[in-house]
């Protein structure tokens, strides 16, 4: 039941007396205040409505953390974007009221929300785009910016702001970089153990096979090595060796690709089927191309194909015998394949046959005069040259008639004929003999 005074007006709460007693009548209020009235005039009676109080709901802007306090150290790790979302807002705000420029602790929390951000498979551009769009949203809340009272003071808070924002997205950037730099050099490393172990044969095989087929090997199948020696040591990290990284998985599948520098050689491992790989190897890193000091290959020899656990070591080895016996011999091939040379693994088996047949054959060369070593490359040449006199003397740059002498003298000396061609076959495989004991500048 509404309570209402003697005006009918309701009754405010709080300001009504208590009830007066039955019979009793108080004096109104303007008789304790005011003079009384002439006789004959009408009372006028004063009504004091005093103030009443409303509440008002206003709206009190929530209280921006410290920059210190980052939603990182909280109980529960956000997510990326998420935190990084709120530092951005939480970093503005304040640079909004202050003008400041972001502090260095600051900028390197932001780095290592880039190097998180990298580590959970965030792209740098996903990062920039999250931030970014805090920055849009809010833009039209910082508090500078909306209490801003003349166009200077609107200008200078846009620009701390946005200079914040670069030196924001430049940490952000340089921390990503970092977390990317940091996975490439153990990727690398892991990548080159595991073709140092995998050249060696060594370690367990069950561990070997588990690391192989994180790299895309499969060591049941068949692999081929193909090593290249160059005109200088090749050396991890080294321009030539990047660029012919490059291009290779720039052409081929990235996990068919597995190139390393060891003992200051190139080597690069190619499965069954690939093949190209090797021939493209073998291009580009005989005619590297054009830049500063490319590294250009001397000469590069492939092993032969082989399977199982041990055929990348074999193949490999193979590789490594073919080049010393190219060395040896002093060919001027710069491609070899292991096939092409098998006859020199055969006939250096059994190293004291094949002195001996150097020491009988063309022991004798050492009474011509100057010694053998002019008769010994008169053969060789000759061979060569595919026994054809005219081009023989045109390439030893004597004249045919100088090269008629000598081969007279070899036939005198050695009572073998190079126009015959029993006597040839054993005249070439006792020069390629003599080159491989290094005879005559070593003694048998």
């Amino acid at each position: 039941m509404t309570v209402t005074n003697e005006h009918g007006m309701p009754r405010l709460s709080g300001l009504s007396g208590p009830p007066k007693p039955q019979g009793t009548s108080a004096p109104p209020a303007s008789a304790l205040h005011e003079p009384s009235t002439p006789t004959g005039a009408l009372p006028v009676t004063s009504h004091v409505v005093p103030p009443v109080s409303v509440p008002v709901s206003v709206p009190v802007a929530a209280p921006v953390a410290p920059a210190s306090s980052w939603p990182g150290h909280a109980a529960e790790p956000l997510d990326v974007p998420a935190e990084l979302t709120l530092r951005c807002l939480d970093l503005l705000a304040d640079v909004s009221r202050t003008g400041r420029r972001l502090r260095r602790a600051e900028l390197e929390n932001l780095r290592t929300l880039g190097e998180r951000g990298a580590e959970c498979g965030h792209g740098l551009r996903d990062l920039v785009s999250h931030f970014l769009d805090a920055t849009r949203q809010a833009w039209q809340t910082l508090p500078s910016l909306t209490s801003a009272a003349t166009a200077t003071e609107l200008r200078r808070t846009g620009d701390a702001v946005l200079a914040a924002t670069q030196s924001a997205l430049g940490a952000l950037g340089e921390g990503h970089e970092r977390a990317q730099r940091r996975a490439m050099r153990l990727e690398e490393s892991n990548r080159r153990e595991f073709i140092d172990d995998l050249l060696n044969g060594r370690g367990d095989l069950s561990v070997l096979a588990e690391r192989a087929e994180r790299f895309g090997v499969h060591l049941a199948a068949g692999y081929t090595v193909a090593v290249a020696i160059g005109e200088r040591p090749y050396v991890d990290g080294q321009i030539g060796r990047c660029r012919i990284l490059s291009e290779l998985c720039g052409r081929f599948d990235e996990r068919t690709v597995l190139l390393a520098a060891r003992d200051g050689r190139l080597i690069c491992i190619a499965p069954d089927g690939a093949q190209s790989v090797l021939e493209a190897f073998t291009d580009l890193a005989l005619r590297p191309g054009p830049g500063p000091n490319p590294a250009m290959a001397h000469r590069v020899a492939s092993g032969r194909r082989h399977a199982g656990t041990g055929g990348v070591v074999r193949s490999y080895e193979e590789a490594l015998s073919t080049l010393e016996y190219a060395e040896r011999l002093a060919l001027p091939a710069k491609r070899l394949r292991a096939e092409e040379l098998l006859v020199f693994p055969v006939l250096m088996r059994d190293r004291a046959a094949m002195a001996d047949l150097v020491r009988s054959v063309l022991g004798p060369l050492t009474a011509a005069r100057g010694g053998a070593r002019p008769l010994l490359e008169t053969i060789t040449v000759q061979s060569e040259a595919g026994y054809v006199n005219a081009e023989t003397a045109r390439r030893l740059g004597v004249s045919v008639r100088t090269l008629g002498y000598r081969l007279e003298r070899i036939h005198t000396l050695t009572g073998y004929d190079p126009s015959d061609a029993l006597h040839r076959y054993t005249l070439e495989t006792a020069v390629m003999g003599a080159r491989l004991l290094e005879w005559p500048a070593r003694p048998l």
